[in-house]
Formats: C-alpha cells, sequence, structure tokens
C-alpha cells in the first residue's frame, strides 16, 4: 500500500476478498475508507469520480477507494438511493449495504478478515444469501444472485433470499429496472461456467416473466463458450428472439446472429446432403461475397455441437465467391438469375454429387 493509503483506514472489500477465499483469479481491488472525508481524500492526492459519489482513484495505482456510507431507499427502481458518507460511518455499517453476504467481506492492511455477516462460513458452504431486509431496496440485486449463481455453479440460493426475489418479483420492482442494466447481468451470466443457471434461478424465484417470460429453462442446452453464440442458441422463434432482444436492447450483432443461426444453421450444419439452392442461399444471405465473418460465427455454433465442418465450408464458400458469369449481355436480374445458376452448378460440381 502506498504513502498516501497507509494515512488512512483502509480495508479491501468486495470481489477481490470473495474471490481469493475462492481461489479463483483476482480483478479489480476495491477499497474503503472509513474515518475519513473527501476533503481528506483531495488533499493526498486522491482523484474524485462523478459528482455525488463519494468513490476516489489512487494517485498512484488509480484503484477505486470509496469513503465507508450507507444508503437510504428514495423512490422506485435501482437507482431510487440517497447516498450518506461521514467519517462515523463504521466499516460493519459500509458492508451491511451490500448484496450478498460473500460480498461483504473486508480485510484490513495485516490480512485479518472483517466477516459480520458469515459471508465466509457462507463460500464454505457453497451458499448465496442476502445480508439484510435491504437487500429488497435494489431490484437490480434479484439479477445479481442469478449471475452468481451462473458464475458459482456448486452455490445454492438461500431458501430467504429466494423467497425475498419472489417478493420483489410479485411487488413489480424487477418491472423498474433499465433494460441496460438487464442485458448487463445477463451478458455476465453469459460468459459464466453455468449459464443456464441465470434462468433457472429466475424461474425458481419467480422473477423471469417480466424479462424472460418466453424463455424454457428445460429446453436450455449451452454448447457455444461465447455470449454472442451463446445468446444465438436461446430456444426461441424469430418473433421471440425480436421481442427479447428489443425489450433488453441487446446491441445488434447478437439478434444478427441469433437469426443467422435459426435460418441457416440446419443447412449448414447438413451442408453435404442440402438442396444446392437452398445453400447458395445461405452463402448469399450470409453475405459471403464480402466475407466469412458470419459464416465462421456459425461454423464455431456447428463446432460447439460436435461439427467440425470449417475447413470442407470455408473452402466451398470461397469457391462459390469466384463464380463469375460471362454477362453476354445480360444485365440486371438476367445476370443476377444467371450468376445464382452457375454458383448452384458449382455447390453440386464442388461437392461430388
Amino acid at each position: 500500500m502506498s504513502d498516501e493509503s497507509t494515512e488512512l483506514d483502509v480495508y479491501l472489500v468486495g470481489g477481490a476478498v470473495r474471490d481469493a477465499l475462492l481461489d479463483r483469479p483476482l480483478g479489480d481491488r476495491d477499497w474503503v475508507v472509513v474515518g475519513s472525508t473527501a476533503a481528506q481524500m483531495l488533499s493526498l492526492g486522491f482523484t474524485p469520480v462523478g459528482k455525488d459519489f463519494p468513490v476516489f482513484l489512487h494517485p498512484q495505482t488509480h484503484e477505486e477507494y470509496a469513503l465507508a456510507r450507507t444508503e437510504r431507499k428514495q423512490g422506485r427502481g435501482h437507482r431510487g438511493f440517497v447516498m450518506h458518507a461521514e467519517p462515523s460511518i463504521t466499516l460493519e455499517q459500509d458492508l451491511q449495504r451490500r448484496d450478498l453476504t460473500i460480498n461483504a467481506i473486508a480485510q484490513d492492511a495485516k490480512g485479518t478478515l472483517i466477516d459480520p455477516f458469515g459471508g465466509a462460513q457462507d463460500i464454505e458452504q457453497g451458499v448465496l444469501r442476502h445480508v439484510s431486509p435491504a437487500f429488497a431496496e435494489d431490484p437490480l440485486r434479484v439479477f445479481r444472485v442469478a449471475r452468481f449463481a451462473a458464475q458459482l455453479p456448486k452455490f445454492h440460493v438461500a431458501p430467504q433470499t429466494r423467497a425475498l426475489m419472489r417478493e420483489m418479483a410479485a411487488a413489480g420492482e424487477l418491472r423498474d429496472l433499465s433494460a441496460e442494466r438487464v442485458w448487463q447481468e445477463l451478458h455476465k451470466a453469459l460468459t459464466a461456467p453455468a449459464p443456464e443457471r441465470f434462468f433457472s434461478v429466475l424461474e425458481e424465484a419467480s422473477c423471469a416473466q417480466d424479462w424472460f417470460a418466453e424463455i424454457v429453462v428445460e429446453a436450455l442446452d449451452f454448447r457455444a463458450h461465447e455470449p454472442l453464440l451463446r445468446f444465438a442458441e436461446l430456444p426461441l422463434g424469430r418473433d421471440e428472439f425480436r421481442a427479447v432482444a428489443a425489450r433488453l436492447k441487446t446491441p445488434s450483432l447478437y439478434l444478427l446472429t441469433a437469426l443467422d443461426w435459426l435460418a441457416w444453421g440446419d443447412t449448414l450444419g447438413d451442408w453435404a446432403g442440402a438442396d444446392a439452392a437452398v445453400l447458395n442461399d445461405a452463402f448469399a444471405a450470409l453475405k459471403v461475397t464480402h466475407g466469412d465473418v458470419r459464416l465462421e460465427r456459425m461454423l464455431r455454433l456447428l463446432h460447439g455441437q460436435g461439427l467440425d465442418v470449417s475447413e470442407q465450408l470455408l473452402s466451398l464458400a470461397d469457391g462459390w465467391r469466384q463464380v463469375k458469369v460471362h454477362a453476354n449481355g445480360l444485365v440486371g436480374p438476367a445476370y443476377g438469375r444467371a450468376l445464382q445458376v452457375a454458383r448452384i452448378e458449382f455447390i453440386e460440381s464442388a461437392r461430388g454429387l
């Protein structure tokens, strides 16, 4: 810890402490400062983050140092909070405002754990448990619990926490969240070891209806590893994908990939036996004439299903792309039809059919 930090009563908190106890790779480190003021932080060279948020960046490490604070609910939704930070607020009061016990553990400069809510024991027992009734004040925490369940597949949600989540959903609190925040939690879950648990936890707590009503948990079968491709593997139809994507304001690439997979996944998976005209349509729709980016995404999805056809299809697509037709006076639609016929003939010939 640097000279600036040693003048403060500082504790490592949150994910860094949790992940160390879980023997997981450590990410960013966050610190809580007890008994200090914004003026003191500024005098030590820390840079404030935002106007009304008591968080500062360390002058050397640029890690975040937050003044111990409490929060009071005011209004609905994720942003309806008033924060209060002053030197009299204790470390335990700061930890009490956090979502889960496993995230409410601190560590002092000597490495001693401060764990007033039993987070270390919950880590040992594999439990996702809310810290206090204040959990219900932030509806985003429902999706955070589901996301942690996806990231920590051996953990289960405490019955009391599940009941509280159900009450929050029944009260309509989840509808007040922004699409962007819900999407962020889903995206993190799609990068996790067990993304299906995100949806199963929400369903078990009756929390899926407002945002994921179309998704049937029993039909989930993730085989890819990229979040983009896992989104495409959701068991949805074309209209359902459009509805979910619009509701969550997903990046357009996610919807495009999902629709490509719905339209052409089966054709490409059976490329050797597929009708040549349909395969030609697939190459055209995936804009193979402009490159293989969209086709390669389909190939990665097929690979996840155990179909390693990349070499054959990329070679076929390259040849298809190079097919030319002598104009012979053909222009406009007539030229397009002649090119289509030539490309279909090429596919049939290249496959030896």
